[in-house]
């Protein structure tokens, strides 16, 4: 077998970690003695064992006399500090690994290199590079938090055939159907955090929680000047942790958190920097229009994920448009459509056949 059918496998064990592993990334490891794989593993949860341990631990007894010696396959290059666990380089060394194989390098400050430098001075032979480009899009909100010191950007929006987001008077109206619903539930479980601005907040009154699909609920963030949500409105619920961004006031009530900062063409960019303090990896911004038209005219995003259904509304709510952008792929849930793409200035782009 190849390096990259190896690494494939290692990317496809690593994104079991969807949702769960963050600030960290998702790895998976596979090591293989003769062309044949005698362990696999993934990082399963954040602060939990690594993938390369992980791996290790889930060699048979029978197979153990062959670790050492055998090649490890690893989706990101192993740590090389105690964090939440001591530093996998040092571990593949203990266990007389002969050969690692690396799709990408980590941005980390604390590792960037130094897990790789640990196995080459222990005389371990590295190969990096493998399936790079798949490696970087499975990491690409771990990549962008570590090199563009900001969570990873994904817009969304529902629209209707002919192009508008709501009616004119900006009445709640179903666009799309249960299975998108559903997906978009699961989306939540995945990323850090999911955003609105004022008017969405305030005249739809969103829950911002997963109810139809099993995980981890995201960081609820609600952008509106005065910080004043109506009384019994669901984001001051305490189902979720929840930051209401304003311009009034700085205190935290049970799980509601009131962060302030000014309202002015810096706001975004001031944002997404208390973001990336926090260790926020990935935000969805989930609307209205103003908030992602914002995002958009600023160029800070990442991916949009459009779902269109199958109604005409005539006229209303304009739905944003992109510019400067590649389509990623396009698909079907029963009779919506979801358009992926990528903004074209993207360090990660799409590879085809892989996950969300």
């Amino acid at each position: 077998m190849s390096h990259e059918l190896y690494m494939k496998r290692c990317l496809e064990l690593a994104q079991k970690g969807k949702g769960n592993t963050t600030p960290n990334p998702m790895v998976g490891a596979v090591l293989v003695h003769n062309g044949r794989i005698i362990g696999e593993g993934w990082h399963h949860v954040y602060g939990n064992v690594h993938a390369e341990v992980d791996c290790l631990n889930n060699v048979i007894p029978e197979d153990q006399h062959l670790i050492a010696g055998s090649t490890m396959y690893v989706s990101l290059e192993p740590c090389a500090h105690t964090g939440k666990t001591p530093p996998c380089a040092s571990r593949l060394v203990k266990e007389q690994i002969a050969k690692v194989v690396i799709a990408n390098k980590d941005p980390f400050e604390l590792v960037k290199g130094k897990g790789i430098d640990i196995l080459k001075n222990a005389g371990i032979d590295v190969v990096t590079g493998v399936c790079e480009q798949e490696g970087f899009w499975v990491n690409r909100r771990f990549f962008c938090m570590h090199t563009q010191n900001r969570p990873y950007i994904i817009l969304k929006w529902a629209q209707t055939t002919d192009g508008f987001m709501a009616p004119a008077d900006k009445s709640r109206f179903q666009i799309t159907n249960e299975h998108s619903k559903q997906l978009l539930h699961k989306w939540r479980t995945e990323e850090a955090a999911i955003m609105v601005g004022s008017n969405t907040a305030i005249n739809d009154n969103p829950q911002l929680t997963a109810r139809i699909w099993q995980g981890k609920q995201p960081l609820r963030i609600a952008l509106t000047r005065s910080g004043v949500l109506p009384d019994m409105h669901q984001l001051l619920d305490n189902a979720a942790p929840t930051w209401i961004v304003n311009e009034q006031t700085e205190k935290t009530v049970n799980n509601v958190r009131f962060i302030k900062l000014n309202f002015d063409e810096t706001l975004l960019n001031n944002l997404m920097s208390v973001l990336h303090q926090h260790n926020i990896t990935s935000l969805i911004v989930e609307g209205g229009a103003q908030l992602l038209n914002s995002f958009i005219n600023n160029d800070l995003w990442d991916e949009a994920r459009i779902f269109t259904g199958t109604v005409n509304l005539g006229n209303g709510l304009a739905a944003p448009v992109l510019t400067n952008s590649n389509i990623a792929f396009t698909t079907y849930l029963d009779r919506d459509t979801l358009r992926v793409v990528t903004n074209r200035k993207s360090q990660y782009p799409y590879v085809h056949g892989l996950e969300l």
